[in-house]
Formats: C-alpha cells, structure tokens, sequence
C-alpha cells in the first residue's frame, strides 16, 4: 500500500535542489506581499499622515457616515465639527475617514 502511495505521488528526485522544493511557497508569499500586505500599509500610512494634518476649515467624512467641518482641533487627539444644523459635536480623530471637501455642497 505504501509502494503504492509512493509511485502515485511521485518519488523524490535524488539530487534536486532543496530551494527548488521552496520556490513556488516563496513566490506565494512575494505575490502575498506586494498585492496585499504592501498597499495596505501604504493606505494606513496615508491616513495617519491625513489625521494629522487635521485643522480649523476643514469639511470631514466620519467613519460613521456623519459629514461635518472642523471647528476645534484639540491637544487631546479630538476635534469639535459642526454638522449641518449648526450643532457641534466633539469626536476622536481617528472617527474621521477621510476628506469630503469635494462630497459637501459648497454654501
């Protein structure tokens, strides 16, 4: 039975190289990486940079969908926005999802 498993999947060439046996496993993980793990930590990059370039004047999605403008950036890694009632509301900066300048009706 083991002869046969053994004819069946092949028996293992004497004298191959072990890094040819790996290849295809490190081909994987490079694809892996530059697909997904590299622009992932590009994307969160760009983010960090853009939450902390926050300031006064600035219009912000949330990631709660709430649209608003910045009123106060605080020390305390919050901001006040104003939403479109008028009523302000304090808020995390990391809530903000990103720039909505071009979303937001100009007034």
């Amino acid at each position: 039975m083991i002869n046969q498993l053994v004819v069946l999947m092949g028996a293992p060439a004497n004298g191959q190289n072990p890094i040819m046996q790996f290849l295809p496993l490190i081909a994987i993980v490079v694809v892996f990486y530059f697909f997904m793990i590299r622009p992932q930590m590009k994307k969160a990059k760009d983010q960090k940079k853009y939450i902390s370039e926050l300031k006064k004047g600035d219009k912000i999605l949330t990631i709660g969908g709430i649209y608003g403008k910045i009123v106060e950036v605080k020390d305390d890694a919050t901001i006040v926005m104003e939403v479109e009632d008028g009523s302000k509301m304090r808020i995390s900066k990391n809530a903000v999802s990103q720039d909505a300048t071009a979303t937001i009706p100009q007034n």
